[in-house]
Formats: structure tokens, sequence, C-alpha cells
């Protein structure tokens, strides 16, 4: 080989030898550091706020109404009309009861009783108790069901009285020939359909219901209100398909159960609109004073 060809290899083989030594060093990149750990979370528990109450005052009012309503139930057979005042339905409520009414009306009578004397109380005043338990004070439980039953109580109460003086004879007796009226069952219960008492206590119950929860900020406060409310929708459908009551019973009902549901927490136990009666003395005598938060 001759000397330019010498010359020429070793210029070829010492070129890219000295670029990959002048080439700048590659950087490897440090290793990911180790995932942390789940820390666990700092946000403070929302606590509900406390219902102004007086349990003696609360827990008479609601025994009371009680028994009132059991008193009058006890002595039905001397309160209640023995013979309609209000006889005749009107077109509306004989269309409603046509098209409503159950073959089986004893199965939607038992039904009816079940629904709100025993699904209701489990699924409003337990989710009630379930919710205090990690978002409201100490005993928050116990006093969401003395409210809840104080407004449904008092909402019972009314019903009755109004029932006794209405004298609306039931639909199913309406139905009968009239010389059958004294054999039914319960001849006392006859003429006591307005306004209905499952209706009123369904959706005293749910209302009431919905209102603490409402007024505690509970999370489940939307599930109370839409089971508590589905649950008394249904009941006041089935005591027209029982044929125990007309369209205008339960809507009644349904209307004043509400409305006592929603006025005695929201008006006397909401931290934030309390109201109070209380004796006033004048310089003749006395009277009540009425004042509140508005």
């Amino acid at each position: 080989m001759t000397t330019a060809a010498r010359v020429s290899l070793l210029l070829l083989i010492a070129t890219p030898i000295a670029r990959a030594q002048s080439a700048p060093p590659v950087e490897t990149p440090p290793p990911a550091p180790p995932p942390l750990a789940p820390q666990p979370s700092t946000a403070p528990v929302q606590i509900a706020p406390p219902l102004p109450y007086s349990l003696p005052v609360d827990a008479t009012i609601t025994g009371a109404a009680i028994a009132a309503w059991i008193g009058t139930e006890a002595f039905k057979g001397h309160l209640a009309p023995s013979t309609c005042r209000w006889c005749d339905p009107p077109g509306f409520d004989s269309s409603v009861r046509d098209a409503l009414r159950w073959q089986d009306t004893g199965k939607a009578d038992v039904i009816s009783y079940v629904l709100p004397l025993a699904v209701e109380p489990l699924v409003v005043i337990g989710l009630n108790a379930y919710s205090a338990r990690d978002q409201a004070p100490p005993r928050a439980g116990w006093v969401d069901a003395l409210l809840i039953s104080e407004a449904t109580a008092i909402a019972m109460a009314m019903n009755q009285a109004v029932k006794f003086i209405v004298g609306r004879e039931r639909p199913f007796v309406h139905a009968l020939p009239e010389a059958d009226n004294p054999n039914t069952a319960h001849p006392s219960d006859n003429n006591v359909s307005f306004y209905s008492g499952h209706a009123t206590l369904a959706f005293a119950m749910a209302v009431s219901g919905g209102t603490v929860a409402s007024m505690r900020g509970y999370r489940l406060a939307p599930w109370i209100w839409g089971a508590g409310l589905s649950l008394a929708a249904a009941t006041a459908y089935l005591r027209i398909a029982a044929d125990r009551h007309y369209v205008s019973d339960v809507t009644v009902g349904a209307a004043i159960g509400s409305l006592t549901g929603f006025a005695v927490p929201y008006l006397f136990h909401n931290p934030k609109r309390q109201f109070m009666v209380a004796p006033a003395p004048l310089d003749h005598g006395a009277a009540l004073a009425v004042r509140g938060i508005f």
C-alpha cells in the first residue's frame, strides 16, 4: 500500500473517533420519585346546626296530640255521626272512584295501612337518624324523631276533629243499600271520610322529615324528601283504591298534612326563624304575646 493510501485510511478512521470524542455527553434523566402515599383528607366534616327545641314542651305537645287521637278513636262510637251529613259525592269524586278502585279493595286497604304505619317511619326517621350519626351533634337523631312525631301528631289531632264535624259518608258505604249501612264491620267509621287520616299522616311525616333534614343540611335530604313523598302519594292512591276515600278526601289530607309537616318544624324549630308564644301580663289580666324572628 502506498504512503498516500495509508494516510487517507488513517484520516477516515480518525475523523469519526474525533467526532465521537467531541460530541456532548447525553444526560441520563433522573429516576422518577416513588409515588407518594395517599394523604388522609383534612377537610372538616360538615356539622349540621342544632335545632332549638324544649324536651318538656315538645314532648308534652306530642303526647297530648297522640292522647287526643287515641281518646277520640276509643270513643268514636259516641263522637262520630251515626248518619251522614255529607252524603252525595260530586261528579269528579265518583269518576275518580270508578277509575281507581281495585277489584280487591281489601288488599289495597291492608297495604294502605302498612305503608304509612310501618314502611314510611322506618324510611323517613331512619334516614334522618343515619344522617345525624355523621353530620349532626349528639342526640340529634332523637331530636329529629321528636320533631317529626310532633308535627305528625298535631296534624292527626286536627284531622280527627274535622272528620267528626263534617260527617262525610265513605264511598263504599254510599254504594251500599241504605238498609245495609248499620251492618258494616265498623258502623261508627261509616261517616268519617273527610278528610283522609292516612293521607294526612303520610304527608305530614314525609314533609316534616324532609323539612328537618333540609334545616340540618343533611346530604341525604333530597332522598328523604323523595322517598317520603313517594310513599305518601302511594298511600293516598291506595285509600282510593281501597274504596275508603274519595279523591277530594286524600287531596285535602295531603295538603293539610304537608302544611302542618312544614310549618311546625320551620316556624318553631328553625334556628334562623323562631316563632314563640308566651304569656304577657296586662293591667287587668293577661294575654298571649307572639314574637318571632322571620
